[in-house]
C-alpha cells in the first residue's frame, strides 16, 4: 500500500476537488435523501475555495482519497456568539472524504493536520458546523476532541457547532 501524503491543494488540484467533493455529496443524497449536503461542487467554487483558506489534500499514491478546508474568515452560517471567546479562531469547512475510503482514518489524519496547522498559524480554536442529521458528521468530530457547543437552525437548515481549543505544545 502507498504512503499515504497531505499536502495544501494548488490551482492544478481544482478539477480533483470539485469531483471529490461532487462525489461526496452524491454519496450522501443516495445514503440519506437529498438535502443541503446534495450539490455538486464546481470547478470554479473549488478554486474560490483555494483563494480564499488553505485546502488540504491527502493522496493515497496519486489518488485524492480526502480534502478539508481551513479559513480564518467565519463561515456565514456559524455564529461566534455560541463559542469560547478567543483572540484567534479559523474555521473548518468542505471536509470530504472518497466514500470508498471512509472509515480507514483518511479523515482522522487530515483533522490531525489541520490542528498542527492551527497550532501554527497560530490560532487558538478551530470551529465548525455540522449538518444536525444522519447525513452529518458531528459524530465523527466529537470523536477527533471537538466539542459540541450549540445546536442552531441557520436559514431552516438544523446544525451543530464544534469547536475544539488548540494548546500550545512547549
Amino acid at each position: 500500500m502507498a504512503p499515504l501524503t497531505i499536502r495544501l491543494a494548488t490551482a492544478d488540484d481544482v478539477a480533483a476537488l470539485s469531483a471529490l467533493r461532487t462525489a461526496v455529496a452524491s454519496d450522501l443524497t443516495r445514503q440519506y435523501g437529498k438535502g443541503h449536503w446534495s450539490a455538486p461542487v464546481s470547478q470554479r467554487g473549488a478554486a474560490l475555495a483555494l483563494r480564499y483558506a488553505r485546502v488540504l489534500l491527502l493522496h493515497d499514491a496519486r489518488v485524492l482519497a480526502g480534502t478539508l478546508r481551513l479559513a480564518n474568515k467565519k463561515p456565514w452560517a456559524i455564529d461566534t456568539s455560541y463559542f469560547t471567546a478567543v483572540p484567534r479562531a479559523i474555521y473548518l469547512t468542505d471536509m470530504a472524504v472518497d466514500p470508498s475510503r471512509q472509515r480507514q482514518g483518511i479523515g482522522r489524519r487530515l483533522v490531525a493536520e489541520a490542528i498542527a496547522m492551527a497550532r501554527a498559524w497560530p490560532a487558538d480554536a478551530i470551529r465548525l458546523d455540522a449538518y444536525d442529521a444522519p447525513a452529518g458528521a458531528g459524530e465523527f468530530y466529537a470523536k477527533c476532541g471537538f466539542r459540541e457547543v450549540a445546536r442552531v437552525v441557520y436559514r431552516t437548515v438544523p446544525l451543530v457547532y464544534y469547536e475544539r481549543l488548540i494548546e500550545r505544545r512547549a
